[in-house]
């Protein structure tokens, strides 16, 4: 029996944690938080893994995947940001950068063709640092003990991968629109 299916249930299960998370932050529970994001955090490698390692691949994950990862991080921050955890100028350079990506992807679709997304490396990192800083910053608000440095440094990093993978998104797409352009009116 194969398992194939499993990445992309990982996938909607992780959206489906998109409202637990939400409603445990808004009540303050932060521990429950921590338990539900980071569930979330690690079926997003575990899928990654899985569909990597065994070759589960399919179109449905290519869109499932990255679309959990935004809706999740997206939400949690708009959250955090809400109840006055996280800047409002972090979370907005969070929100730009995935409109800016999917607004890319959109109009790549409609002006080139079939988009074939591929997180770069920055991307990865940029998804890993806010993972953590949502952590760290949950856990800051569950126990005093959390160093408000580590929040400080993580957020700092979070805004500054941020920035460069959405950078990297625009350069790397623009230029292959230019390339695919380039072939089209080549092949003319």
């Amino acid at each position: 029996m194969s398992l194939a299916w499993l990445p992309n249930a990982l996938c909607i299960a992780r959206i489906l944690l998109v409202v637990p998370t939400t409603l445990a932050l808004l009540a303050g529970r932060y521990e429950l938080t921590l338990l539900l994001f980071g569930v979330a955090a690690i079926s997003d490698g575990l899928d990654g893994w899985l569909a990597k390692t065994f070759g589960w691949t399919s179109r449905l994950g290519k869109i499932l995947d990255p679309s959990a990862d935004k809706l999740l991080l997206v939400t949690v921050f708009v959250t955090l940001t809400w109840i006055g955890l996280v800047p409002a100028w972090l979370t907005a350079t969070v929100v730009l950068r995935d409109v800016a990506i999917v607004g890319g992807a959109i109009a790549y679709r409609l002006l080139i063709g079939y988009v074939e997304g591929h997180p770069t490396p920055v991307s990865k990192l940029n998804t890993l640092v806010q993972i953590l800083f949502v952590l760290v910053a949950v856990a800051a608000a569950a126990w005093r003990t959390v160093p408000a440095a580590l929040v400080a440094t993580l957020g700092a990093a979070t805004f500054v991968t941020t920035v460069v993978s959405g950078l990297d998104y625009v350069v790397t797409y623009a230029r292959d629109a230019w390339r695919a352009g380039r072939a089209r009116n080549g092949a003319r």
